[in-house]
């Protein structure tokens, strides 16, 4: 039986996003001062304007001084070409020119806040960075209201939250467990109501802060990390994701939302199509990925060969919402991978690869089934009555899918259907010791190489 209830030990209290008092301002737009619109801003928000020719801060240009709270620079950190061994790991699929690069804006964000983005910005970057004295300041902290934002960036991150707040006290592995609350976290990213927002982001390959070579020069053998950014949207500290009606949909080269330590998404309607990783924490046996509530749609495309739906170095947590999440089509990944386990407490899950999504635990059960799924496919999960449980749609073909929902039971009987044909029964979720790391039948099917394109779709 699943037994196992999972708790949380708060880090701190932080109030989620609400309505502030707000003031009226008067715009006007000729000499007999002709009221044109009254625009409502709420206080202490600060209103940020894209536009590829002239951002606007609270309707005033944008400074250009390191000075102020937000300012703009084209100082964007990338990976450059032709530096040789001693520069990073990058191979020449990472590499960017300086022309690509110096084209791009930066605007920087220095000062703890909210800020509202909206607007489009076709070369740049959101970078939040308040100090190297942020990581224990408990007011270092940022939300970023995505409102109709259209960011795109080719040559790293298009959001990165730099230095912020870490709210986890507990970062070494010997201490680290799976109970942790992010709420007081230095990186929001809050989706607003009724928005579309896209994002088009690339990543940073590892550039190194030292290095040493072997005896004859020819390789690096020892090196110390100055700068590596996986994701389309990432941060170096715990982040949360806020939502409700709001989408965002994103689109990665490499990895689509990215944290070196926690990441929780509270809500939102959430579609990631990824070149790797979907959505990657990265902390070694530390980082918690968890899934309160909202929709989460991915699809990793394998631009780069390989790609889990979901990976967490540390642990997964689907708590609530809607999770629909499909591995790279050619690869022996996973729809959710995670190395300390994989626990699920509540919400919808169907999650698709060549690997076995092992559940370590939680207090809803969950069914394995094996077989070569086509992907856009509609499939039917069916219980012992032949009543349905669940559609699944697989956004790439795959040949492992766990699903989970509250009606699922681990003394049930489940099958999966495409149209009148029975395709595979269910196994437990559970699959301690069983052999998940086999294509069935030990061959892998050519129809992998279809479906690799999936559409990014509005919380679809």
């Amino acid at each position: 039986m699943l037994t196992l209830m999972v708790g949380f030990t708060a880090c701190g209290k932080k109030e989620q996003p609400t309505e502030n008092k707000k003031e009226e301002h008067t715009v006007v737009s000729n000499e007999e001062s002709e009221i044109i619109e009254d625009v409502s801003y709420e206080d202490g928000v600060t209103y940020i304007v894209l536009s590829n020719n002239e951002i606007l801060v609270n309707e005033e240009r944008i400074s250009e001084e390191p000075e102020s709270d937000v300012y703009k620079a084209n100082d964007i950190i990338f990976y450059l070409e032709d530096q040789g061994i001693t520069y990073g790991e990058g191979t020449a699929a990472d590499e960017h020119s300086q022309i690509e690069a110096d084209a791009h804006t930066v605007v920087h964000i220095t000062k703890p806040g909210t800020y509202e983005i909206s607007g489009t910005m076709e070369a740049g970057q959101i970078l939040v960075d308040l100090g190297e004295d942020a990581e224990e300041d408990p007011e270092a902290v940022v939300n970023l209201i995505l409102n109709n934002a259209d960011i795109t960036c080719t040559v790293a991150p298009a959001i990165l939250f730099y230095n912020v707040y870490e709210c986890a006290e507990i970062t070494d592995e010997d201490d680290a467990d799976m109970n942790v609350d992010t709420e007081t976290a230095g990186a929001n990213i809050t989706i607003a109501d009724d928005s579309k927002n896209t994002i088009y982001g690339s990543y940073v390959a590892k550039i190194y802060k030292s290095y040493e070579l072997n005896e004859d020069g020819t390789e690096v053998v020892a090196s110390k990390k100055l700068h590596k950014y996986d994701g389309a949207v990432y941060s170096k500290k715990s982040m949360n994701i806020y939502g409700d009606t709001g989408a965002l949909a994103v689109t990665a080269e490499n990895e689509g939302l990215c944290s070196d330590m926690h990441m929780t998404i509270h809500g939102g309607n959430i579609s990631i199509r990824s070149g790797n990783d979907g959505i990657n924490t990265s902390e070694d046996n530390v980082s918690v990925f968890a899934m309160n509530g909202g929709n989460l749609n991915i699809a990793v495309t394998g631009e780069t060969g390989e790609g889990d739906g979901i990976d967490s170095n540390g642990w997964l947590l689907i708590n609530g919402g809607t999770v629909k999440s499909f591995a790279c089509a050619t690869s022996m990944d996973a729809g959710m991978d995670a190395d300390k386990g994989i626990f699920i407490n509540g919400g919808i899950v169907a999650a698709g690869g060549n690997m076995g999504a092992e559940i370590a635990g939680g207090t809803q059960a969950s069914a394995l089934f094996m077989g070569a799924l086509e992907a856009k496919e509609k499939y039917e999960v069916k219980d012992a009555e032949n009543q349905l449980i669940l559609e699944v749609s697989p956004r790439n073909a795959c040949t492992m899918l766990v699903v989970s929902t509250e009606t699922i039971t681990e003394e049930g009987a489940y099958t999966l259907w495409l149209g009148n044909e029975e395709i595979a029964a269910g196994m437990p979720g559970t699959m301690e010791g069983a052999d998940v790391g086999r294509f069935p039948g030990g061959e892998r099917p050519e129809r992998f190489s279809e479906g690799m394109e999936p559409p990014v779709e509005w919380g679809e």
